[in-house]
Order: structure tokens, then sequence, then C-alpha cells
């Protein structure tokens, strides 16, 4: 899953550059906007079959099918705006007034704020996960801290226990903020353990049990993440505190932060209001008749809208822990300048990416000990995300793919990179040529990698229908085009991957 180093690419003609954008660009639009003259045709259908709402914009419906975002939006309107509000004065006033006291006032507050969405009980389930977690890690057995945080894991899935948690409630979206925090907060479990077990902290119990009480209710992080391991949290909070020699650069960067989050949000809800992309891939019947060039928008809009909502709920936990001098994993990059499988895992999420590679993937053997070992160690690190996401079989199917596209491409670079065949095309392809090819092979992995993300987002059956359409039926119609645009995607990812901004 980790490689050692950057390939080295050959620039290419601006002329030439410049073509692939206009493709790439143009393509992006043309495909949204012949989805957006197909959703408007059958507007009447959809609204009748999926209860569209009234938009924002005049004359324009709203798509409410995407469950995530939705779920967020209205507790961001009921609560957590506030709280996280609530968060960021705590933070700043303690930082400028009482900076060795920063610490636990941050910590109470997250508590606070837990309890007062969670409920008592809520929170209980948390502090009996902790309990349970930190007293096996005092233990210094891996395998054990292992056992223990699966196994807290695995009560999300058993159905006595699902519905006694649901009756502490009265709305299912309740239930919900409860099971999702308790997911993100096993993952904080586990990176403690191992932490623990691995080089505890050089101090007492009752400070070491004091720590994973702030690394657990965090605010920021708390509901959604993202991910920091403990050893990252622990060791930037303690670094001191800086005062009011930074008010004006902190000011500066909440204004153009908040600019920013502002804009990301337009964007998604503008997506869901022109591209009713969630509710037609609910109905098998809509994306089988949809033309081709929609097709590929219908593609392009739910893997971009997925990009930019987790732009939103990655960047405003973000922008208050950069605020709190933490330093965040970075945010998604684009998902239409992705052109590997281990691109996408390494630069979408990237705290669960650095979580899978400290805490499964390296001391599993990782890559050190042979392919046999790579092989195993990628296949449990996909498996414990496909556990952790839920089980289901759309999540095995994608997990499955997943593994199977970063193996193949480690195949092909260790392929790539061996005597004969690095002598070979050393001989006989320029640096641009050798480029080119490598745009075209991503090209296929591309269209794999979109195949995978279209399972993951709308389930087995809209992969199924896409793989018919483009792969089976449109091998020579359809498959050709869109390898053709997948290839000047896989350029400018290459070119913005040589010379970031």
């Amino acid at each position: 899953m980790k490689s050692k180093s950057k390939p080295q690419l050959s620039p290419l003609p601006r002329t030439e550059i410049l073509i692939y954008w206009v493709l790439s660009f143009g393509s992006h639009l043309y495909s949204y906007y012949q989805l957006h003259r197909f959703c408007k045709v059958h507007e009447t259908g959809l609204v009748r079959e999926f209860q569209l709402e009234e938009g924002f914009l005049k004359g324009f419906k709203r798509d409410p099918s995407d469950f995530e975002w939705n779920f967020w939006s209205e507790w961001a309107k009921k609560s957590l705006l506030w709280t996280l509000f609530g968060h960021g004065v705590a933070s700043r006033f303690t930082t400028v007034f009482y900076p060795k006291r920063r610490v636990p006032v941050l910590t109470i507050y997250g508590f606070v704020a837990a309890s007062s969405a969670l409920g008592i009980r809520g929170v209980s389930v948390l502090l009996v996960h902790l309990a349970l977690s930190f007293s096996v890690a005092q233990l210094r057995k891996p395998a054990l801290s292992w056992g223990c945080n699966l196994l807290l894991l695995s009560t999300l899935h058993i159905q006595p226990l699902q519905e006694i948690q649901r009756g502490w409630y009265e709305t299912e979206e309740e239930y919900f903020l409860l099971l999702f925090s308790v997911a993100v907060c096993g993952l904080r479990f586990i990176s403690f353990s191992l932490e623990h077990c691995w080089n505890p902290l050089n101090c007492g119990a009752v400070v070491q049990l004091c720590w994973l009480f702030s690394y657990t209710f965090y605010h920021p992080f708390f509901y959604n993440g993202p991910i920091v391991t403990y050893k990252d949290y622990t060791e930037q909070m303690q670094q001191p505190a800086e005062g009011s020699n930074r008010e004006e650069s902190a000011l500066s960067y909440l204004v153009l932060r908040s600019g920013r989050l502002l804009l990301w949000w337009c964007i998604a809800e503008y997506m869901i209001h022109v591209m009713y992309m969630h509710a037609i891939q609910s109905n098998e019947i809509y994306i089988e008749i949809l033309p081709p060039w929609a097709l590929g928008g219908l593609a392009l809009a739910l893997v971009q809208f997925f990009y930019v909502k987790y732009l939103v709920l990655f960047g405003l936990p973000s922008m208050l822990a950069t605020l709190d001098q933490l330093v965040p994993p970075k945010l998604p990059r684009c998902v239409s300048i992705m052109h590997s499988f281990t691109g996408m895992w390494r630069h979408f999420d990237e705290g669960l990416y650095q979580w899978l590679i400290r805490y499964i993937y390296v001391p599993l053997g990782g890559s050190r000990h042979g392919p046999l070992y790579n092989i195993l160690s990628t296949g449990l690190a996909f498996g414990f995300v496909c556990f952790w996401h839920g089980g289901s079989d759309y999540l095995q199917y994608w997990a499955l793919m997943n593994w199977a596209g970063v193996l193949v491409e480690s195949g092909l670079k260790s392929l790539f990179v061996s005597s004969f065949i690095h002598s070979m095309v050393e001989q006989n392809f320029s640096m641009a040529m050798k480029r080119r090819w490598v745009a075209l092979v991503s090209a296929f992995s591309t269209s794999m990698l979109i195949l995978s993300n279209l399972v993951f987002l709308g389930g087995i059956h809209v992969g199924r229908i896409f793989w018919k359409r483009v792969f089976i039926h449109g091998w020579s119609t359809l498959a050709p085009p869109m390898l053709a645009f997948l290839y000047c995607f896989a350029q400018i990812g290459l070119e913005w991957t040589s010379h970031p901004p």
C-alpha cells in the first residue's frame, strides 16, 4: 500500500497538456449537462418516486437521497455548528488567557458536548468501551488489545443490542449519531492500545487515562473524524500554546478557510439541485436508459459529490484543529485527478490511510518481507476497512476490488522496474513516451477505480449495470472513448503530481 519513492516523470509540451486540460474539463461539463437534461426530462417521475424537495434555487428541485449529506446537514443545523463554534471560542480563550489549562478545558467541553448530543446512556456506551480498551491495553499484549477492540466494534452489529440502543432515542438520526461516534472512537481506542503496547507514555495510569479521555472526546474529530493517531495527538497537544502574537494570522486563516468551506458547501448543494444523481442511482431502470454521455456524467457526479462532501465534512473539523495548533490530515485530493487505486487510498482519506499503514500494514510485514506478506498485509487492511464500515455484501465486493487493484498496480510496478524490462524501456522509449504509456495504463486502472467507487457509493446493482453497459455491450462504442478521456484525466493527474500547486 505504500510506495518508497515517486517516479520521475518527463514534462510534456505545453500544447499537449493544454489539450488534455480542455478535453478533461470539457468532458466533465458536457456530461454534467447531459445528465442535467435527463433529470429535467424525467423530473416528474423522480419527484413522484423519490420525493424531491423544493430547492433553494428557483425552478429547481433538491435531491435529498444522499443519507450522509442530509444526516450531517440536519445535525449541523440542530447542534453541531453551535457546539463547534463553542469549541473554537473556548480554545481561543484558554490559549490566550490560560494556556496551561487548554487541554483539560477542551476535554471537558468535548465531553459535555457529546453528552448533550448522545445523552447519558449514549456516552456511557463510549465510557464502557474506553474503560475496557484501556484496561486490556495495560497488559501490553497487542493481540489481546486487537481482540478486545474488534469485539467492541462488533457490538455495533448485534441486533438485540441495536434495538436496546434505538429505544434510548426518539429518532433514528440520534441512534445513528451514536453508531458513527462509537465506530470512529473505536479507531482511537485501537490507536491508544497499540501505542501503549509498543511505547507507553512515561507517566502513571491516571495521566494515561486522562490523555485517552482527551483524545477520545476532542470535539472537532469526535463524530466523523478525520482520524489522527494517539501518538500525533498527544505530541502536538503537549506543544506550548502560542499566545496573542498569532491572533492576526489565526483570524486571516479563519476567514479564508471559512470562505472556502462555504464555497464547497454551495458547490455540493448546487450539484444536488441540478443533477439528481442519488435518486437516479437508486432506480435501475433510469440507469439502464441513460444516454451514454449522461451515464458518464452520473459516474462523475457521484464520485465528485462524494469528494466535495468530504471537503466540507473534514474541512470544518480540520480548520478548528489547525487553530488548536494540531496538524490534521490533508483534505481529500480531487478524484478526477486520481489515476490509481494506491493514489486514491493515499490521498483521499489521508488520516485513515496513515492509520491503516501504522497499525495493520507495517506490523504485519508489509512489503519488507516479500510479496506474500504484502498480499496478506494489504488484504487484512482492506478486510478491516470493510468490517469497520459494516461488512455488507457490496462493501465486500468493494474491498476485494480495491485489494486486487492495489496488488495489480504493485505487481506492474515491480515488473517495470525489473532489470530486463527497465533496460528495454530505456533503450526504446523517450521519457515523454514513457509518461504517455504510464497514463495509458493508468486509464485502465482508473476505469476499475471508478467502477469500485460506484459499487461503494451506489451498491452492487450500480456497478453491475455500468460494467454491462460500458464493458460488455459497449466494448466497441462506449469503452474506447471513455478510456480516451480517462487517459486525459490521468495526464492531468500526473502533471498535478509532478508540479503540485
